[in-house]
């Protein structure tokens, strides 16, 4: 009850019309001009037009590969593949080595101990390594199904 006392919007409705009542010069035209815009959104809201579901999409499938296939042409296909990247490998390795190559000469320009840090990279990488190799048998022993790394390593179910 207290706060219908304090919420109350009588007052306020009551103060309002005596403020409208008062005789003013354009009251009439503040108004009209106050309700255009709220006409205007009413009257765009309810213009919208629902004309039904939408017609279901024709979906046309991936047809690079042809569905009449034989098991040969698969393999074929696999194979030819495979040895395409590993000729993209062998030459992404190509390219790895004249990099490394060149920054060991530039190491060596530098006066820099190429050597040890060739060593250490390859520590670091052999570490990192076998963290991951841990991790994996990890991973599969105990999260996937308890024995699945040794029955991986045995090639059985």
């Amino acid at each position: 009850m207290r706060s219908l006392r304090r919420f109350n919007p009588g007052p306020g409705l009551a103060d309002f019309w005596e403020y409208f009542t008062r005789p003013q010069p354009y009251r009439w035209l503040i108004v009209a001009a106050s309700c255009i815009p709220i006409a205007l959104i009413i009257a765009w809201a309810t213009s919208e037009e629902v004309v039904g579901p939408l017609e279901r999409p024709n979906i046309t499938y991936i047809t690079t590969l042809d569905s009449d296939r034989s098991d040969e042409e698969i393999l074929a296909s696999n194979i030819e593949n495979q040895e395409r990247q590993d000729e993209i490998r062998a030459q992404l390795d190509e390219i790895e080595a004249r990099k490394r190559e060149l920054y060991r000469a530039l190491g060596r320009a530098s006066g820099m101990d190429v050597d040890a840090m060739e060593e250490q990279a390859e520590a670091d990488r052999a570490r990192e390594e076998a963290e991951a190799q841990a991790y994996r048998e990890e991973v599969l022993n105990n999260r996937v199904v308890p024995g699945a790394a040794d029955a991986a390593v045995r090639g059985s179910d």
